[in-house]
């Protein structure tokens, strides 16, 4: 194998599998949009933030499963991975891989994974606060019981809670029906939220349902792709003042190697 040290490689992998969910959404008449940090990198810099080492889409809940279910691409270099689907994986929400690479986190240790983007699925939210606050001190808690059970090596700060998390007599398989349970709302509201990451015990993160109804093109690394049209409600709403600078001792990376088979 080939180490990847170039960042520059690194995005130019990552931005081919945009391309080729760009191109599949487009082609099925999916509703995806940048998301998070790699919004705001196209909002404040037309691409990457200059520190930033990977991509983000939301895509809304009913979007999301039918992506999930039906995405291929022309040359069989990528692979969605779905986490009802792949055993051992640690994540909540989908990725999609460049199957030609190979990762190497901590998160990920006994699962075999490429270099990826992040997909995640936005849901519909109850607006009463304090249901909202339960519902993720709840998805946190199961998260957490989650992950201790299926990574390696101890995600928690506290040994105790990890030993007493990975040995609970239920089935990572249970754990997600009961997170599927508690953050799928079938019935449309006015909030919308990624509820697939422990999050904030507030609305900070949670935006008006109108901002993902349509989609603008916007440029990232001299290419096109797509946007929610209220993406200023949501970075705001998100990350605050999301065109300011952080200071120098926030702007992290990732801590990952990857690699070339």
């Amino acid at each position: 194998m080939r180490q990847i040290t170039d960042i520059k490689e690194l995005r130019e992998i990552q931005m081919g599998i945009l391309d080729d969910v760009h191109r599949f959404c487009e082609e099925q008449g999916l509703r995806y949009s940048l998301s998070s940090g790699t919004l705001i990198g196209a909002v404040r810099h037309q691409g990457y933030i200059p520190w930033d080492d990977d991509i983000d889409i939301y895509m809304m809940r009913e979007d999301y499963e039918r992506f999930l279910r039906t995405y291929k691409d022309h040359e069989g270099r990528y692979r969605v991975l779905d986490p009802k689907k792949e055993e051992h994986y640690y994540y909540t929400f989908a990725k999609v891989v460049d199957l030609r690479t190979k990762m190497m986190e901590k998160e990920t240790e006994g699962y075999e994974i490429g270099v990826y983007i992040d997909i995640f699925p936005v849901d519909y939210v109850t607006k009463d606060q304090k249901e909202l606050e339960r519902i993720f001190r709840q998805k946190k808690l199961l998260y957490k019981i989650r992950r201790c059970k299926i990574s390696q090596s101890n995600p928690l700060k506290s040994r105790l809670a990890y030993l007493c998390y990975r040995h609970l007599p239920i089935s990572v398989g249970m754990i997600d029906k009961i997170i599927e349970y508690l953050i799928v709302k079938k019935k449309p509201t006015g909030t919308v939220c990624n509820m697939t990451e422990a999050g904030p015990l507030s609305l900070k993160a949670c935006f008006p349902a109108a901002a993902m109804k349509k989609t603008m093109d916007m440029k990232f690394e001299n290419r096109v792709y797509k946007a929610m049209i209220g993406y200023d409600d949501y970075l705001y709403r998100t990350y605050g003042d999301y065109m300011k600078l952080p200071p120098e001792d926030q702007r992290t990376t990732h801590k990952f190697e990857a690699y070339w088979k």
